[in-house]
């Protein structure tokens, strides 16, 4: 059955099936084999599109941010109002967090880990979500965001996107509270507006 499975197929039926192993087993607790197996490809299959494990780590790392990046550009909002548009795009991108549990989940487990290559996160973090960069650098040039250094600021940012999202996962009924969910932005505003 393997061999009538298309190429491009076998390469996401071996993502999708690590990143299930990895969310559920972690990165060391999985082996290349079981994610073949469960895949339904040769080992050889796997090791054909993905030298090692950690490369297919590093691939289903920066597939996960890229959907999410694709995500919020397809729901990006381009206003006169930097607050109200740094709104549309921390619920556009919890949104994407609640809509994509398991992704989510292997965003949380790994992007803060030692596990993936900081070359790996720049990238994801520069080019992947630049949409991020740019809106802080608009915001200030238009003195509304502290000028602390870009980077410092994105990683800021995302640490906020963590815990919020970890919060509405567990807690989903207050991603409903229009009160929380105004207070998870406005937490995040406080943290760097001018």
């Amino acid at each position: 059955m393997s061999k009538l499975m298309p190429k491009a197929t076998k390469k996401q039926s071996i993502l999708d099936t690590a990143l299930v192993l990895f969310v559920k087993q972690g990165f060391y607790g999985t082996s290349t084999a079981q994610i073949a197996k469960q895949a339904g490809v040769a080992t050889g299959t796997l090791f054909h599109h993905f030298q090692s494990k950690d490369e297919l780590m590093n691939q289903l790392f920066l597939s996960i941010k890229q959907d999410f990046a694709k995500s919020i550009f397809n729901n990006q909002q381009n206003s006169d109002d930097l607050k109200q548009d740094a709104k549309h795009l921390w619920y556009t991108s919890i949104q994407w967090a609640i809509d994509n549990p398991l992704k989510q989940a292997f965003f949380q487990q790994y992007s803060l880990s030692a596990v993936i290559p900081m070359e790996i996160k720049q990238h994801a973090m520069n080019s992947t979500l630049q949409l991020i960069g740019d809106l802080i650098r608009k915001g200030q040039e238009a003195k509304l965001l502290a000028k602390h250094p870009l980077t410092l600021m994105q990683e800021s940012c995302h640490g906020q996107y963590l815990a919020s999202t970890r919060y509405f996962l567990d807690n989903p009924e207050k991603w409903q509270d229009i009160n929380y969910r105004q207070s998870s932005f406005e937490i995040l505003w406080q943290s760097i507006a001018a």
